[in-house]
């Protein structure tokens, strides 16, 4: 519980309702911030890393990134997105993400520079996304699971940024990645 002046406020009791490969659901009682209690459901996950993963070096005008072009069923097709996974029991982020990067692209960084951690939709999931920028990348070959079907695309980051502007970059993770990472840390 969170300790607020005259009450404490967060959960009460907790109940599971699922427990599934990835994620569980469970039910929770909860006090909030003027002493009511109620009840909300709440999608429970590990936690991911993102990655930004910069095929040039992280002083040029306009560096070229590599963007996975991904089949995502809740999507009904097609998304943009940088390399992402969950994150496995007793891993860290940094190297969540740095595996991710080498399953998904066959990429290893030389470097994996912390970005900033998110929330992807706090309104009913504790799920955070860490998110990363690799620089100094080496080919190899991608390791990926029998559910992931994408492609590598190269892609200058001007362009997308301009993909964002369009909505063809639909992921959150990776809008709010790249526009971070084009804003504060290659700005």
């Amino acid at each position: 519980m969170i300790r607020e002046p005259g009450r404490d406020v967060g959960k009460v009791s907790s109940t599971r309702r699922y427990t599934g490969r990835v994620i569980s659901l469970d039910e929770d009682e909860v006090r909030f911030p003027d002493g009511s209690i109620g009840a909300l459901e709440m999608v429970r996950h590990p936690g991911a890393s993102a990655i930004v993963p910069l095929l040039g070096e992280p002083d040029e005008a306009d560096p070229e990134l590599v963007l996975i072009r991904q089949y995502r069923y809740a999507a009904e097709g097609y998304l943009y997105e940088i390399p992402a996974g969950r994150l496995d029991e007793g891993e860290t982020p940094a190297e969540c993400a740095a595996r991710e990067l080498m399953e998904e692209t066959g990429y290893r960084a030389r470097e994996v520079q912390p970005l900033f951690t998110m929330f992807t939709t706090p309104g009913f999931t504790d799920e955070k996304i860490h998110l990363f920028l690799a620089v100094g990348l080496e080919p190899g070959a991608h390791q990926r699971e029998a559910d992931e079907f994408m492609e590598i695309v190269p892609t200058r980051l001007s362009r997308a940024l301009s993909m964002i502007e369009r909505g063809e970059i639909q992921d959150a993770k990776t809008a709010l990645a790249l526009l971070y990472t084009a804003g504060f840390r290659l700005g």
